[in-house]
C-alpha cells in the first residue's frame, strides 16, 4: 500500500484580508469617536497602513481591524504589526500579513514532528510548506493534533489529504 500523506501550510485568503480591511475602513469613517481624529486604515503595497492623530486612536483603528480579520475567520497569527511611530502630524502602524511558514518554524515543526510524533512518520521541506508522509492514516491524524496541540506562532492548515 502507498504511502498517505497531507501537507501543512499557512495561507491567507487575500480577498478576505481586503473584505476586512474594507470593513474596517468604512466603520472608522462612520464611527462618532473617531470623527475628527484624522484616523484611516488602507493597503500600502502588500503592507495596511494605519494613522491617527495619537497613539491611542492609532492602537484603536488596529483593534477595529483585528476584529474584522477574525470575523471573516483570518488567524491573528497572520497579522504581524509594529508598533506606532510617531511622524510630523500624526502616528502610524504598519502591519503586514505573513502568509507562508518561514524555513525556522517548519525546522520547529519538523522537529516537533520527529520527536513527539509517532514512529515512521516523515516530514520534509517544500519551499513554504511542509510534507507529512506516513503508512498510516491514523499516524498522519495524530501529528495533526499535536500540531493543533502545540502553541506555534503560525496559523497552520492541512491540505492535499491523501
Amino acid at each position: 500500500m502507498a504511502d498517505s500523506s497531507f501537507d501543512i501550510v499557512s495561507k491567507v485568503d487575500h480577498q478576505e484580508a481586503d473584505n476586512a480591511l474594507q470593513q474596517a475602513r468604512k466603520e472608522v469613517e462612520q464611527r462618532y469617536d473617531f470623527k475628527g481624529t484624522g484616523a484611516s486604515i488602507e493597503w500600502s503595497g502588500e503592507a495596511v497602513l494605519i494613522k491617527a492623530s495619537t497613539e491611542e486612536r492609532a492602537k484603536a483603528v488596529l483593534d477595529v481591524f483585528q476584529s474584522k480579520l477574525v470575523k471573516r475567520g483570518i488567524s491573528l497569527k497572520s497579522l504581524e504589526s509594529g508598533e506606532p511611530v510617531a511622524g510630523s502630524k500624526e502616528y502610524r502602524i504598519t502591519s503586514t500579513i505573513k502568509d507562508g511558514i518561514s524555513q525556522e518554524n517548519a525546522k520547529k515543526i519538523g522537529k516537533i514532528i520527529r520527536d513527539e510524533g509517532p514512529k515512521g512518520v516523515k516530514s520534509q521541506i517544500q519551499g513554504d510548506e511542509l510534507r507529512v508522509q506516513s503508512k498510516s492514516r491514523d499516524d498522519l491524524q495524530e501529528v495533526q493534533r499535536l500540531l493543533k496541540a502545540a502553541d506555534l506562532d503560525v496559523d497552520l492548515q492541512f491540505i492535499n489529504y491523501r
